[in-house]
């Protein structure tokens, strides 16, 4: 199983909390599944690149210029770098953060980083 295979379900589960957020009005929190979404598909540049995508659309939805700015340029980076693992663990991918800074992995992320390892090893 590759990668992209065993985190899929993971980086989906965010995306749709992450929607579901959204839809309650609680864009802070909303943001935080899209970080999540981040983290744990970094590893696999299809992945990378949808949870920039979608921090981008987050970005217009909410006319942050900053972040849509920030998101295009880690988009560009996501897409040429992520295959010769050029990205820095743990971070969590919004503009309020250096691209190219390392961060610690939260707790909650960790245990699903270590189930795609797992599933991996288990094919």
């Amino acid at each position: 199983m590759t990668f992209y295979q065993a985190a899929k379900p993971f980086v989906q589960k965010k995306l749709n909390a992450y929607s579901n957020a959204l839809s309650e009005g609680r864009a802070k929190d909303a943001f935080r599944h899209l970080e999540d979404a981040h983290v744990i598909g970094q590893h696999s540049t299809k992945l990378h690149c949808v949870a920039h995508f979608y921090m981008l659309k987050h970005g217009l939805k909410h006319g942050d210029v900053k972040e849509c700015l920030g998101q295009i340029l880690r988009f560009i980076g996501a897409f040429t770098k992520t295959a010769f693992g050029l990205i820095p663990n743990g971070n969590t991918g919004g503009a309020n953060i250096s691209p190219f800074k390392p961060l610690p992995i939260s707790q909650s992320n960790q245990i699903i980083l270590d189930k795609i390892k797992h599933a991996q090893s288990q094919s």
